[in-house]
């Protein structure tokens, strides 16, 4: 409906286009009539002051001689000249349209359709094609193949030694200082400041600081009476931050334990409950399970490639209304989020680091229940077993791939795309000598995308082999446990747009498309 009010706008415009025209045209046959009136009247004046001269002339020789008889028949003949109106063409009136404020845009348009028909003018082809020049038209295409269409890289060696460069600095960053989980400088450092967020939204909820380290102290003293171990301060602060929040923030599909959902969930634990509880995702789906668990008193899992749902104890949700409801429903995922991202007081009590919540859709992986795969544990006294995809994705994340950690796999890949975006600035402003403004790094430029392609690809080719090698290319386990999952996606990410560029070389790239808009946009509402 849109599309055909924009046709009949057009049809509109493309009428008074032509009566525009035809205006022009009458104007420009009066100017030269004008131009004619004007050329004869100056003739005529010509003529007219000659002729003077002459009848002066002679009144003077006829008053010498004394011969006044002045010849008038010649005289009268001479002044005889053509008429100036004779020669003015007859201009045609103009066909116009019956145009008043009270027609309707319905009457408007059938006044367009009988112009139309009676000088002949063509409304069925593309009505916008037919408001512009072929000029125009050919200047169009340009700037449409060269602004706004797929194109593919035009990359010269020094583009490829750049991004392939950058991409062995991420990997070598990405072997050395990431790793996997529990043996990584860079997943310490995340830890770290994972744990000093969830103390400061804690605090800022009440927590009282001074109250814990005087129970610490306590609890202290009465340990070393009693001859047992007692944990650091640390990891005190951390628990007890933990069950703080856990009490402000509580849900109903908190289940730690196959016990307690009935046996429905094979090998549910204490340290993947996070992943196989689908509420505990920070993404999306982990929204939309734990809004629908609080309000229908359920709790939802993903375990080796089935959706499993059971019932639990009435939660009442705060909130005087479905839309309060909701809102509170959203606080309590994020606040307990935030006391889960860090490890479960349980497995901080024994000392340990403590499973997370997954990486955004790695809980996608558990519904993959396929194949065999060996996996031989640590401990000596348990024999090799086959476990399927699912399976070994969710020992992965018992093992500590979990959000930390798929921080700690971001720095690496965040650098190798700062590297490349930032060298491309550069050669392009100082190699190429072009305007800053067209130094952009815009991921929609070809030979950009190819090198982003390039060093991301670097950066997994490095990674592979890494834990492939670390690996023994045998332990799937161990194998993910040494990925960089956040690196894979992102050259996925940009491989599918580099075939998708390929592909569709010469076609109307959408989000160029997309981005000019915005611009435009952007400048009209700052304008105004």
């Amino acid at each position: 409906m849109k599309e055909k009010h924009l046709v009949d706008e057009a049809n509109a415009v493309i009428v008074q286009k032509h009566q525009v025209s035809t205006v022009t045209n009458k104007l420009n046959e009066i100017n030269n009539n004008l131009d004619d009136i004007k050329k004869s009247q100056s003739e005529s004046d010509v003529l007219l002051d000659e002729l003077m001269g002459q009848m002066q002339e002679l009144l003077e020789n006829a008053s010498r001689n004394n011969e006044i008889d002045v010849n008038l028949d010649a005289v009268e003949k001479e002044l005889e000249h053509e008429p100036v109106y004779d020669q003015v063409t007859i201009i045609d009136s103009l066909e116009q349209i019956d145009f008043n404020k009270n027609m309707s845009w319905l009457d408007y348009l059938n006044s367009v359709d009988e112009y139309a028909k009676k000088y002949n003018l063509n409304l069925s082809d593309d009505p916008f094609r037919n408001l512009m020049s072929k000029s125009q038209i050919l200047e169009l295409q340009k700037r449409i193949k060269e602004d706004f269409a797929y194109k593919n890289a035009n990359c010269d060696k020094y583009d490829y030694m750049i991004a392939g460069t950058c991409g062995v600095i991420g990997g070598i960053i990405d072997v050395l200082l990431v790793g996997k989980p529990g043996e990584s400088d860079l997943g310490d450092f995340v830890d770290k400041k994972a744990n000093d967020i969830t103390m400061k939204f804690a605090e800022m909820l009440g927590f009282d600081k001074d109250k814990i380290i005087k129970d610490y102290e306590k609890n202290v003293a009465t340990n070393v009476a009693k001859g047992k171990e007692f944990l650091d301060f640390e990891s005190y602060y951390k628990k007890r931050v933990i069950q703080f929040l856990e009490s402000k923030f509580k849900i109903n599909y908190d289940q730690t334990d196959s016990s307690q959902v009935g046996g429905a969930v094979k090998d549910l634990l204490k340290n993947n409950h996070h992943v196989k509880s689908l509420g505990h995702a920070p993404d999306l789906i982990g929204l939309f399970f734990s809004i629908l668990n609080q309000f229908t008193d359920t709790s939802s899992f993903v375990s080796n490639g089935q959706l499993i749902t059971i019932k639990t104890e009435t939660f009442e949700l705060q909130g005087s209304n479905f839309i309060s409801k909701i809102f509170c429903g959203f606080c309590n995922w994020i606040g307990h989020l935030l006391s889960d991202w860090i490890g479960s007081n349980s497995s901080i009590a024994k000392g340990n680091r403590g499973s997370g919540i997954p990486i955004p859709f790695y809980e996608l992986f558990l519904l993959f229940d396929f194949g065999q795969f060996r996996y031989k544990p640590n401990d000596k006294k348990n024999k090799e077993v086959l476990l399927s995809f699912a399976e070994v994705c969710t020992v992965v994340f018992q093992k500590g791939y979990d959000l930390r950690h798929g921080m700690a796999m971001a720095i690496p890949v965040l650098i190798t795309e700062l590297l490349i975006r930032v060298m491309y600035v550069l050669k392009a402003r100082f190699y190429h000598e072009k305007g800053w403004k067209e130094c952009i790094p815009s991921a929609n430029i070809p030979e950009l995308r190819r090198m982003l392609l390039v060093g991301h690809g670097t950066l997994c080719m490095i990674d592979g082999v890494d834990a492939y090698i670390r690996s023994d290319g045998v332990n799937m386990v161990e194998f993910l446990l040494r990925t960089n999952l956040i690196g894979w996606v992102r050259f996925g990410y940009l491989g599918l747009k580099e075939v998708n560029a390929w592909y569709n070389s010469g076609e109307i790239d959408p989000e160029k498309v997309d981005e000019y808009i915005e611009k435009e946009l952007y400048l009209m509402v700052r304008n105004d």
